[in-house]
């Protein structure tokens, strides 16, 4: 049986080391330009030139994200931008993720040989699209969101081989179809399909009131109303033989805009289900509770399966919240190990004594306590209260380098 990539989001060169070595086979990132997570940090091309580097040393795939829906002051751009990635050479990324054909057309004239895959913006909904995208030398084409697994397999079966089909198997879902949403422009100026979006569906809308029948108020924020379109996360590490079987060739986890321990989360997790399946069913439906319980670490608005088994209903939407469940905080990844010591760049505060957490690649969770706690400066102090400031550590056990340190919330 022919392995699934596990593809996972990186929004810094930080957090592409972290997917690269807590299990990703490819990782897919952004520019500072021309993709749809533009509050993303994302990466300069030194930046990206690290990575990727970084990435093929340790087998691992890159693939950058160009999917916007682009106007006519986006082209010119475009063609320097393709140009640079072109050049980059030998760290030139695996693929380039497009989206609107003019971003195609552009892309194939600057680098004909450059690999494509067509992202889900792009509204992949049936198996002529994927054909169209074939005869025009595309890779690979990411079904939209809104297809079910034997929708996708009906694509499978009438699609050649070599073209490989992705699909999203976990994080946000979009309230409109395959991202395409206008709400964020409409209510803020901010193009969603330029990478701005202010996410308006996780906003409170007022309940809607009928006036008279058959006419309605429209919908509007409001502090007594409800979060009507605010949907919960797609989780498929239940269902992972279902995915395999509908012929599936690449698993893509959503969140370019996430922390480091949200992908080492989610790639740690889908990385041993997958492992354990492909080596014995049996071992992967015996390890079920591990993996959900693992998964819930991250964080995330519960979980759904999304339109893989039917289109959603009302229990697919949280109407009273908005806001995560959050389990664990991020402290920080182990940069540097020297003389029993740690460095860290801090994210959250924490304090000499505290009882934290070690998660390693090799799917372990370690409790240890901090000793001590030192400044760059190796000044001691008792707490980190700044994000981001340097520290070295030592703790009751010593991890190793791109270990992540966490405690429960």
């Amino acid at each position: 049986m022919k392995k699934a990539e596990l593809l996972i989001p990186a929004s810094s060169l930080e957090v592409l080391k972290t997917a690269v070595v807590f299990g990703a086979d490819a990782v897919y990132i952004g520019g500072e330009a021309f993709g749809l997570r533009a509050k993303a940090k994302n990466f300069t091309k030194d930046e990206m030139a690290q990575g990727i580097r970084f990435a093929h040393e340790h087998g691992v795939k890159v693939y950058v994200t160009a999917n916007i829906l682009a106007h006519n002051y986006d082209l010119k751009g475009a063609r320097e931008y393709f140009e640079e990635l072109r050049d980059m050479k030998p760290d030139s990324p695996d693929a380039i993720i497009i989206a609107d054909p003019g971003m195609f057309t552009i892309l194939k004239e600057v680098w004909p040989e450059a690999e494509v895959h067509i992202s889900t913006q792009a509204n992949n909904t049936n198996y002529e699209t994927f054909l169209f995208w074939h005869r025009l030398g595309v890779k690979r084409v990411v079904s939209a969101r809104e297809l079910s697994l034997s929708e996708i397999k009906q694509i499978r079966d009438k699609i050649p081989e070599e073209l490989e089909i992705e699909s999203f198997i976990h994080g946000a879902m979009c309230i409109s179809y395959s991202g395409r949403c206008l709400l964020s422009n409409y209510f803020t100026g901010r193009d969603a399909n330029h990478g701005a979006c202010t996410h308006p569906c996780r906003w409170k809308y007022a309940v809607v009131e009928e006036t008279r029948p058959g006419e309605y108020l429209p919908v509007y924020e409001n502090e007594r109303g409800t979060y009507i379109f605010n949907s919960k996360d797609l989780c498929m590490i239940e269902h992972i033989p279902d995915i395999i079987e509908a012929g599936i060739d690449s698993l893509k986890i959503e969140g370019r805009m996430k922390t480091a321990l949200y992908v080492a989360t989610v790639a740690r997790t889908y990385r041993k289900a997958l492992d354990d399946f492909y080596k014995d069913r049996a071992l992967y439906e015996s390890n079920i509770e591990w993996y959900k319980e693992e998964i819930s670490k991250c964080t995330y608005r519960q979980f759904t399966t999304g339109f893989y088994y039917g289109k959603p209903d009302e229990n697919t939407q949280i109407y009273d919240s908005n806001t995560y469940i959050n389990d664990y905080i991020y402290l920080g990844m182990i940069e540097d190990v020297k003389d029993g010591l740690v460095h860290i760049s801090q994210k959250n505060k924490f304090c000499v004594g505290d009882e934290i957490e070690i998660m390693k690649p090799d799917y372990t969770n370690v409790k240890v306590k901090v000793l001590e706690m030192f400044d760059d400066e190796m000044t001691p102090v008792d707490s980190a209260p700044h994000p981001r400031q340097g520290l070295w550590l030592k703790l009751s056990e010593t991890p190793d380098t791109y270990d992540l340190l966490r405690v429960k919330s």
